[in-house]
């Protein structure tokens, strides 16, 4: 039976004001735009005339920028360095009215920033500045009483893990275990080195080829092979639901108790630029189930969403009344 428009409206207008906490890596992505029309002299290398510079949240700092834009109120959980990237990071996620108290400086290590340096469209070069090791005990327990306090009064929680090493074993098992107790939706967003640690969760949503190497597979062709391939993943997390997304082919959605996967077609009608769609996803599918929807119905609605932010430019963000005109046109 097709879900409702109506009831995918009367979904989108809960969105408002419920409290999501997301628990990751942040990080600053600095974007310098320019044109290219000469070769250094003193090396082989193009000279960029820059023509515009700019600061954007990635990371998990994109999930939370995604859940304010939909009218949600997202508590940011997360680890920044004692330098500029970090102050520039936050002043960024402040002025788009994401709670940053959660975030606990560092001394020991720097913000991560990704440097693009891009010549109209094309990117010339990319500087990355970053650790990847798992935070210190003390950040950690800094973080984790964060969280506690922040769960308290959420309607649901984000793990958007980047492998920056603001997630380790011990706080996914707490923030999980927290979660459960609390009969609160929770998340996740996986990276392939945590893959198998996020067990006992509600969904989680890798794309193809983090779901063939989260469970340690070859890639297959075939519906038979992605079928397989999503029920293997359920059993091993003992998840409540997994959700694969699968770019041109939509979504393949796997519940626990079912044998067949629910597909949810892909609605792009153009495709310019698939950066942070991953992002948005998440924090569809979480603010959706927080406001009582069911597996199908948040997959649904995540699925709009993703196609309108993939026919945009850059790490892009939908609104309710973007999605909301998507259905109506349907």
């Amino acid at each position: 039976m097709p879900i409702k428009t109506n009831r995918l409206q009367n979904l989108l207008q809960s969105f408002e004001g419920k409290n999501i906490v997301v628990v990751g890596d942040i990080m600053l992505d600095h974007f310098i735009k320019g044109s290219v029309s000469r070769i250094s002299p003193e090396a082989p290398v193009p000279v960029v005339d820059v023509k515009n510079e700019f600061f954007v949240a990635g990371g998990a700092g994109n999930v939370a920028v995604n859940l304010a834009a939909l009218d949600a109120k997202p508590v940011m959980i997360s680890v920044a360095g004692a330098d500029l990237g970090g102050e520039l990071l936050k002043k960024f996620l402040r002025e788009r009215h994401v709670n940053i108290n959660g975030i606990t400086e560092d001394l020991d290590r720097p913000t991560t920033q990704k440097i693009r340096v891009m010549a109209e469209q094309q990117q010339i070069v990319r500087f990355d500045r970053e650790s990847k090791q798992i935070i210190s005990s003390s950040v950690s327990a800094a973080c984790m009483k964060s969280f506690t306090e922040a769960v308290d009064s959420a309607d649901g929680v984000i793990l958007s893990d980047y492998g920056k090493g603001m997630l380790s074993d011990q706080n996914i098992e707490q923030i999980i275990s927290l979660c459960r107790k609390k009969n609160i939706p929770v998340c996740v967003d996986p990276k392939i080195d945590n893959f198998k640690k996020y067990k006992n969760i509600t969904c989680m949503t890798p794309n193809t080829k983090e779901a063939w190497e989260g469970a340690g597979e070859t890639p297959k062709p075939g519906e038979e092979a992605i079928e397989r391939l999503g029920n293997k993943i359920l059993k091993m997390l003992n998840a409540d639901s997994i959700l694969i997304t699968r770019s041109a082919e939509g979504m393949s959605l796997f519940e626990k108790g079912t044998k067949a996967p629910y597909t949810v077609r892909a609605t792009a009608r153009e495709v310019y630029d698939v950066t942070g769609a991953g992002d948005t996803v998440i924090s569809v599918l979480t603010l959706a189930l927080a406001s009582g929807a069911n597996l199908k119905e948040a997959a649904t609605l995540a699925n709009y969403a993703a196609g309108i932010v993939v026919g945009k430019s850059g790490t892009a963000t939908a609104t309710r009344a973007e999605i909301e005109g998507v259905l109506l046109h349907e």
